[in-house]
């Protein structure tokens, strides 16, 4: 299934994607030089006219990576080899859009834990001795909000590191997003199916490396999310010996139209492309697929006290005792450390409004036959009856086919 979507400023406007101006970085400019022109190498220079600007400035930014990562070598490399993990990290897994984001805000309020912010996941090859400075003489090149949703950005909020392994120039899937257009490439890392050696040797250095740079520079156990992670957890256990998983689902008929979202938005910000789109929904749906496929055959080998999974909408109805029941089952130590917090979190974000969207009725339906596995695992199936007579009522109407849902 696939749906012909324009790449221009006016398709952006039209589904709603927030301002992402020139000036801000994208996950490119934390690459070093070499990583960098490998990248535009790889991809045969296929660039669209108008993102030529943004060639510039990511091999401009290269070389000061470079200089930076070689100085932080030399400064403090050794160390941060040396650096011991005495807590390992607690992961946040999940499809994108599930809540990973909202839940990662939630459990970093707790001032024992440290995450990987933004300025660290855009600049993972020097962030250890330029952090104290630079995103304070940067802080304008971000925009106020995500691109794909209302969540404010800021250098210093929680963030993905799959984001700074592409600036440390590792497998994952998250390299799709430089040229769209192209196949995807390391999609086998959304499950660790067919990984082969050598690019499983730099996804562990580069990961372990970054993630002994954060404890280095944060010392505190660290708190970490990223949707790929899901069907990467045994890898994760044996690197990270004891690492914690709290794995969130949602319902797939929200899912779906919030990833499409998150696809659209982030391709049309950090593409060197002018995206088409035109294989965009059933990437999302394989994605899932294969993401699922790998979580479930792995989770088995986790402990229970390593593995918690969180419903959304439990979270959404009731998100002190979620977390508390999460402390519990991980055996994180004591809840009242996190309570006042998090409660004060809870009540500055009470004019947070989620994003709407439009479910064609074949769109529901291919949801419920490709993520069947899904809604039965995780008990969505009262969902598909709701999506059925809002099709069915849509269909009633002389205004059209679609129905709303809101994420």
């Amino acid at each position: 299934m696939s749906m012909k979507h324009s790449p221009s400023k006016k398709r952006a406007k039209k589904v709603g994607i927030n301002t992402y101006p020139e000036r801000t970085p994208r996950f490119w400019h934390g690459m070093r030089f070499c990583a960098a022109m490998g990248l535009l190498i790889k991809n045969r220079f296929h660039v669209h006219p108008v993102r030529w600007g943004m060639v510039f400035t990511v091999l401009f930014a290269a070389v000061i990576n470079s200089i930076l990562y070689c100085l932080q070598q030399l400064l403090c490399g050794r160390k941060i080899m040396a650096t011991k993990m005495d807590h390992p990290p607690i992961f946040i897994i999940g499809h994108w859009s599930s809540g990973t984001t909202h839940l990662h805000e939630l459990m970093v309020r707790d001032q024992r834990y440290a995450c990987a912010n933004t300025y660290d996941c855009f600049a993972p090859n020097h962030f250890v001795i330029s952090g104290w400075l630079l995103p304070k003489l940067f802080w304008f090149l971000l925009p106020e909000k995500r691109p794909m949703d209302n969540m404010l950005i800021g250098f210093d909020r929680p963030q993905e590191d799959d984001i700074a392994l592409c600036g440390l120039n590792a497998p994952t899937p998250y390299f799709r997003l430089a040229f769209p257009n192209h196949p995807p490439p390391y999609n086998e890392f959304l499950n660790m199916e067919g990984v082969g050696k050598k690019d499983l040797a730099c996804f562990r250095r580069a990961l372990k490396g970054f993630v002994q740079a954060l404890t280095y520079a944060k010392k505190k156990r660290l708190v970490l999310k990223s949707p790929p992670h899901t069907g990467r957890i045994e890898v994760l256990a044996d690197l990270f010996p004891g690492a914690k998983f709290i794995h969130i689902v949602r319902d797939p008929f929200v899912l779906f139209p919030s990833t499409r979202r998150t696809w659209e938005s982030l391709d049309y910000s950090q593409a060197f492309q002018r995206p088409h789109h035109k294989d965009l929904d059933e990437y999302i749906l394989r994605s899932l697929v294969l993401m699922y496929e790998g979580f479930e055959q792995q989770r088995a080998a986790i402990p229970s006290n390593q593995l918690c999974d969180v419903r959304y909408e439990d979270l959404a109805k009731d998100p002190v005792g979620e977390v508390r029941r999460i402390y519990g089952q991980l055996e994180l130590g004591d809840f009242e450390n996190i309570r006042e917090p998090l409660e004060n979190y809870l009540e500055s974000q009470q004019d947070y409004r989620p994003n709407q969207y439009a479910l064609a009725p074949e769109v529901a339906a291919a949801i419920e036959l490709r993520w069947g596995d899904y809604i039965d695992t995780y008990n969505y199936t009262s969902s598909i009856a709701a999506q059925r007579a809002l099709a069915e009522s849509a269909a009633t109407k002389a205004s059209g086919n679609d129905c709303s849902i809101e994420e």
